[in-house]
């Protein structure tokens, strides 16, 4: 079957789910496809549950695991206070503003936050996000809401849950400070903090093993399974070849280039063995969005003339680690373990000699030299 056709199939079964048909009542569009090109740019619609405008965004790689949407605060204005049964990550895509956090009869708390700003409302905490400026504010939430509804099939009780997670959230003054507890578990850097005031300049750490010049940090979020990681690497460069379960989604954040994905049953070779027209190629920029399908091989390039940098949300907490993903061998480090060893990852010696070619070609294109390390 070929990619579009793999698509329109996966995306025609989920129409059934729970989740897919409370999208379908809250009458804002709903978009698809691998990725897009800006998310700023979705058109938006009214979105009464939410007080603003808003989009879902439903891509082929989320697969029912996480669910997408980005919104508009007006100016001035705010949304509409909300809790939910799910874990919710937020991205601010542009302008200032602040967000109040309370549990149900307790005070409120507020922090404000900037352009790039990321944090993650306490699970069925009540919330608000507020914009005290003269331009509207965009963001961008990634949710585990598919999940959660399709299991439940019950919005009454999604949205309405009188239970108080307090050992997540009871109202500490640093709770939404900059986190400075950092450290190295297994073959990951963590951070743990409730809330990054700047991902594009947040420090990162070396991780050269998923390729030449790369830096990662995996960020915990309050008491999330739903976390993510942050990824920069320097001009003239590209990220091994590897894979991982679905639902992953990625925002660029600087510099520009493409994404390569293609499905492991091609094999690590696969213009070499003549399935190369099943290679799917997404062009990336600040702002870009796109969600590798689980199983699937995807390598990011950097074609811009500064270092990338990639914003992950994503399932993989090792603080609380889910059990579908302790037991898939494609999570945790099996993202830096070599394929020949058991692991996801295509070393550069092993990959299809097409991919450099490529890659030196659309660096040309760019009057960007290749920095590539050399092989035998």
């Amino acid at each position: 079957m070929a990619p579009d056709d793999r698509v329109k199939a996966l995306m025609a079964a989920f129409q059934k789910t729970p989740y897919f048909q409370w999208m379908k009542r809250q009458g804002i569009p709903v978009v698809g496809g691998y990725g897009l090109e800006d998310v700023r740019d979705v058109e938006l619609a009214r979105w009464p549950k939410l007080g603003g405008q808003a989009a879902f965004i439903n891509l082929y790689g989320m697969e029912g695991v996480t669910g997408m949407y980005v919104a508009e605060i007006p100016a001035g204005g705010a949304l509409e206070p909300e809790k939910h049964f799910y874990e919710e990550v937020i991205c601010i895509l542009n302008g200032h503003g602040a967000t109040e956090v309370w549990q149900e009869g307790a005070r409120k708390q507020a922090f404000e936050w900037g352009p790039w700003s990321l944090f993650a409302p306490p699970l069925n905490a009540w919330h608000r996000l507020i914009n005290g400026g003269r331009e509207p504010i965009k963001f961008l939430a990634v949710t585990n809401a598919p999940v959660v509804m399709d299991v439940v099939h019950d919005e009454k009780f999604v949205f309405n849950c009188p239970y108080v997670f307090s050992e997540r959230y009871s109202g500490a003054e640093d709770f939404f400070k900059v986190g400075q507890k950092r450290y190295e578990n297994g073959m990951q850097h963590i951070w743990e903090t409730n809330f990054i005031s700047d991902i594009q300049s947040a420090n990162l750490d070396a991780r050269d093993v998923k390729g030449s010049g790369v830096r990662i940090t995996q960020f915990e979020l309050s008491g999330n399974s739903l976390i993510g990681h942050l990824a920069q690497w320097p001009a003239g460069r590209y990220h091994k070849a590897h894979y991982h379960g679905a639902g992953a989604i990625l925002c660029g954040l600087q510099s520009s280039g493409y994404v390569l994905l293609w499905n492991k049953e091609l094999g690590t070779r696969p213009y070499e063995s003549g399935r190369g027209d099943e290679v799917i190629k997404i062009k990336w920029k600040k702002g870009s969005i796109y969600c590798p399908p689980g199983g699937w091989f995807h390598q990011h390039f950097n074609t811009g003339p500064t270092p990338a940098r990639h914003l992950a949300i994503r399932y993989g907490s090792r603080l609380y680690p889910i059990g579908f993903k302790t037991a898939d061998k494609r999570s945790e480090d099996g993202v830096y373990i070599d394929v020949k060893q058991g692991g996801t990852l295509i070393q550069y010696e092993d990959e299809d000699p097409a991919i450099r070619r490529h890659y030196e070609e659309e660096l040309s294109k760019s009057n960007v030299s290749c920095e590539m390390p050399t092989y035998n």
